[in-house]
């Protein structure tokens, strides 16, 4: 066991805390971009959505999904870091990149937990959301 205070210790508490209590989970309202995947080792799932404004930048960032805690904590701290950004920063922002905002080294196959979130964010925000209401629906109040 780390000795308390130790950097395992620091890492293992920040990423409880985005696991128990995690940034911006749930749907975005009105999202410009949205993507969903899987990782199909374990069936961890990550949905995100994402408000982009016309300059280019994350005015919002939400998502759900279900999986284990490395799964949905990275996702959490990826969403805390990034909302706020250009798509071009989000565009430069690298899978290593993802893992050291992760934290502790991770084996290959807990990597892809990590990095699924990510996976899920640089294809967002190429997956603009359609706002045409073929269904019958209508997300705006009925209003035509």
């Amino acid at each position: 066991m780390p000795a308390p205070g130790s950097d395992d210790d620091v890492y293992q508490e920040h990423i409880l805390e985005h696991y128990e209590e995690p940034f911006h989970k749930g749907a975005l309202a009105g999202a410009t971009h949205a993507h969903e995947d899987d990782n199909p080792l374990c069936g961890d799932v990550v949905h995100i959505d994402l408000a982009i404004d016309p300059g280019g930048r994350v005015t919002q960032a939400w998502f759900s999904g279900d999986g284990c805690c490395i799964s949905q904590a990275s996702a959490s701290m990826l969403l805390e870091h990034l909302e706020g950004k250009s798509v071009d920063e989000i565009k430069q922002f690298s899978a290593p990149d993802m893992l050291k905002l992760f934290g502790p080294k991770l084996t290959p196959n807990r990597q892809k937990c990590c990095l699924l979130g990510w996976r899920v964010m640089q294809a967002a925000i190429y997956s603009p959301v359609a706002k045409t209401g073929n269904n019958g629906s209508s997300a705006s109040g009925g209003k035509s």
